[in-house]
């Protein structure tokens, strides 16, 4: 993903004005704190869908499948909201691709449509298939498949070094849940049937068990992912530590994660790209319809770090730091957080009144498109809000990640 700058240039010698003794260290402990219970919630309803997992897996019923599905949609409540401390912290980044990898070429998995195709020129496990097959040979490398497991699915993530190889996270276990989503930009989100984990005859779909081999395993392997982030994040974890052991480049990395989030990512790549392509597989959670949601809580996760609140976690604040330097600039910036929040709560209103992500981008669709284009006008204007308070702050430049959707449409196809 390409990058945009806010501010004069590039520079790592940043400028800082001065300020009263453990005024950083309390807004870097604070925002420590948020994201320690944030991935302690993640980790928490992460274990809840494994137990949903392990019931729907032992008895499949229409029952157990829908516990299932219900179970994956609150883990995503949680974890979507710390996405804000992606792009400033390398020890989320490193981690990251792991758990919420996307898009992914679901056909390294299970069974696809017909219309998905055999071959990629730039995939060659784009349609191998896992649970179907035991032992797969491509390009002279077998892999054996033969048990489904926590090291196979390690094995098997961005296999061949290509990222759309996804064979963990939320999204490996989304498409398990759902299946693909074949409607287009139609109402609809994926139909799987709870029959492909059935057992003997009454089984959809073939190898139902090694299906419910893999399900577990995915699940089991995101519990076991954040739990290595909790550490990250406790008292004496890599991430607080990071932080604190430089403090302006400690606030730097909330501002970076902040600005990233807010216009190359969720702007950018999760919203304008699909909006400009009308395109439902640019999605984020395309298998389940759950993108309203997913984009919701995005922008929620980035005003819990601006104003230091985030469940029983609340403490000395970005805001409350940019503040003291200049109210004005704090309070605006609040406020265009509070608009970009509005706009994607009418993205889910319109979603619970019938029309998902994938039907609001439609072509067309020209009141959905709106509603679409006035939650990434929300996110670029809040994102000039966060590049004033930089200034506040003292720094010359801080940089964000950019996306051709926004800086460069020409080049988007």
């Amino acid at each position: 993903m390409k990058k945009i700058l806010f501010g004069i240039v590039v520079s790592t010698a940043l400028t800082f004005t001065p300020a009263s003794a453990g005024q950083y260290s309390d807004v870097l402990n604070n925002y420590s704190d948020i994201a320690y219970k944030g991935y302690k919630d993640s980790f928490d309803t992460a274990k809840k869908l494994h137990s949903a997992l392990e019931k729907l897996v032992k008895s499949p019923s229409s029952v157990t499948f829908a516990n299932a599905k219900q179970a994956w949609l609150n883990s995503r409540i949680p974890y979507q909201q710390t996405e804000a401390f992606r792009f400033g912290n390398p020890v989320v980044d490193d981690w990251e691709g792991k758990v919420n990898a996307w898009p992914l070429d679901e056909g390294l998995i299970d069974y696809v449509s017909k219309d998905y195709g055999v071959d990629s020129e730039s995939n060659p496990y784009y349609s191998a298939n896992i649970i179907a097959n035991k032992k797969v040979k491509i390009a002279g490398e077998t892999v054996d498949a033969s048990n489904i497991n926590i090291d196979l699915l390690k094995k098997l993530h961005e296999i061949g070094e290509v990222e759309a190889n996804v064979a963990t996270g939320y999204h490996a276990i989304e498409f398990l849940l759902w299946g693909q989503d074949l409607n287009g930009n139609d109402a609809g989100a994926g139909k799987r049937p709870y029959t492909d984990y059935a057992k003997g005859s009454k089984c959809t779909g073939g190898n139902c068990e090694r299906r419910g081999d893999y399900l577990l395993a995915a699940s089991e392997l995101l519990i076991s992912d954040l739990k290595d982030m909790i550490k990250a994040w406790d008292k004496y974890g890599e991430g607080r530590k990071n932080l604190l052991k430089n403090e302006k480049a400690g606030i730097v990395a909330i501002l970076t994660g902040m600005g990233s989030l807010s216009y190359g990512e969720l702007a950018g790549e999760r919203t304008k790209l699909g909006l400009m392509l009308h395109d439902p597989e640019e999605e984020h959670d395309c298998f389940s319809d759950n993108t309203h949601n997913s984009h919701f809580y995005d922008a929620k996760g980035i005003q819990n770090v601006y104003l230091g609140k985030y469940s029983s976690v609340h403490g000395r604040s970005l805001y409350d730091l940019v503040a003291s330097k200049d109210k004005k600039v704090a309070d605006k910036l609040k406020k265009d957080i509070n608009a970009s929040v509005e706009a994607a709560s009418k993205m889910v209103v319109l979603a619970k009144n019938g029309q998902a992500f994938d039907q609001l981008i439609g072509e067309g669709n020209k009141s959905g498109n709106k509603a679409v284009q006035n939650f990434v006008d929300a996110l670029v204007q809040q994102t000039k809000s966060i590049e004033k308070a930089v200034a506040v702050l003292g720094f010359s430049t801080i940089e964000f990640e950019g996306s051709d959707s926004l800086d460069n449409p020409s080049a988007v196809q």
